[in-house]
């Protein structure tokens, strides 16, 4: 009966500091259950990263006290969580990328697409190609992320988004802001 009150007070304590951001409260288990299987990880608290905002400016993707934490358990570091949007052809979709300690993309999950087609990008088999980038990689639609039919509007923004991810971190590295 410990452990399960234990497991309890963990649970609480992840909802309750997800709550402290505009990230939608029903993403909240989508996002609890990839960050744990993601990072191998039971418990977490999800700890917003400053970027000062005259830095932010020159960012290639804005990231906002919403979109971008540290995931910590027991006060250590174990990754990164950004959550974003991209468009599609007319809606927007919400994704989330989950990065190890270094940096290196382990995860790109589609929390909800919004549109009647080109929810292909949400597969898996089509996903993982971003695991594995890093700050000093680059995404690139039908280059080294491949093209999905059907799903060319969709696929070619999220490809965006997480290569203007990728190039934010790497300003926010140089500028001693990450690692």
């Amino acid at each position: 009966k410990m452990i399960k009150m234990i497991k309890k007070i963990c649970y609480i304590l992840v909802i309750v500091s997800l709550l402290a951001f505009n990230i939608p409260k029903n993403l909240f288990p989508k996002i609890e259950k990839e960050v744990k299987e993601s990072l191998n990880i039971s418990t977490f608290s999800l700890v917003e990263v400053k970027i000062p905002s005259e830095l932010n400016l020159n960012l290639p993707l804005k990231i906002s006290s919403e979109s971008f934490f540290s995931i910590e358990n027991k006060q250590q570091l174990k990754g990164y969580l950004y959550y974003g949007q991209a468009k599609g052809k007319s809606a927007f979709f919400d994704f989330i990328v989950i990065f190890d300690k270094d940096l290196i993309i382990s995860k790109i999950k589609i929390l909800t697409y919004r549109e009647s087609y080109g929810g292909e990008i949400g597969s898996m088999r089509w996903l993982k190609q971003f695991i594995g980038l890093s700050p000093k990689s680059s995404a690139l639609y039908k280059n080294n992320i491949a093209a999905i039919s059907g799903a060319t509007i969709s696929a070619s923004a999220l490809t965006i988004e997480v290569n203007k991810l990728l190039k934010s971190i790497d300003i926010l590295i140089q500028n001693h802001l990450l690692i």
